[in-house]
């Protein structure tokens, strides 16, 4: 049995407004990539990594990603949607994969144990997973700046990464959405598969999985990293 992680790292990052890709972002001295890859390989159930990188950076990413000691990584470039680089990534998988984990870079504090969790689901049966965290404010639904009703949370979850899928289900996903005309690129890839009818589980995130998405989630990693919490 083999699992591969595959690292959508093409994204802009635009508004942390570092000037670098997302992925490439330091906290405390390494890229966001860096810290989400040493946590993934420390779970002890991915075995290949594809991390598709930024058109012109892949040799730059490699270097980055040596010293982490991985027995198999490679680096693609990526396309112009994470859903492109989603399926670059997938075209460099070797045969023989049982399950795929998607991971965001930006959540690069994502403890092993959550890998573990997910990759356990899918060899359990599931044809996607998703860790999720309960949601904790209120939620209204609005027409502009008029609410128009406040949803029952009790229903509602936040979902993280790494997902896990099933290969096959999650190849045939991408190509519908490649074929599809007038839609909006996909951001989330267990997403795609309800759309074709799968049932997506979910197991348990965890807090420290947040998406390091503007500049004050610099601050709040850095002080986690600081204070011994992640």
């Amino acid at each position: 049995m083999t699992c591969a992680l595959v690292v959508p790292a093409a994204g802009r990052g635009e508004r942390l407004g570092a000037g670098l890709p997302k992925a490439l972002v330091p906290l405390a001295g390494e890229p966001l990539l860096v810290h989400a890859l040493r946590r993934a390989l420390a779970s002890g159930v991915v075995d290949v990594v594809v991390v598709v990188a930024p058109e012109g950076r892949q040799e730059h990413v490699r270097a980055l990603l040596g010293p982490l000691g991985a027995a198999d990584v490679r680096v693609v470039a990526g396309g112009a949607e994470r859903q492109d680089s989603v399926r670059c990534g997938l075209a460099a998988l070797p045969p023989g994969v049982d399950v795929v984990l998607v991971h965001d870079a930006a959540r690069c504090l994502t403890p092993p144990a959550v890998f573990r969790a997910v990759v356990a689901a899918v060899r359990g049966g599931a044809v996607a997973v998703v860790p999720v965290l309960p949601v904790s404010d209120t939620v209204k639904r609005v027409a502009g700046d008029v609410v128009l009703e406040t949803v029952d949370r009790r229903e509602l979850v936040a979902v993280q990464t790494p997902q896990g899928f099933d290969p096959a289900p999650l190849r045939a996903a991408h190509e519908a959405a490649r074929g599809a005309t007038g839609a909006a690129p996909a951001t989330d890839d267990a997403g795609m598969l309800e759309a074709l009818g799968h049932r997506v589980r979910t197991v348990p995130g965890d807090d420290t999985a947040f998406k390091v998405t503007r500049p004050v989630d610099l601050v709040l990693a850095e002080a986690l990293l600081s204070g011994g919490r992640a």
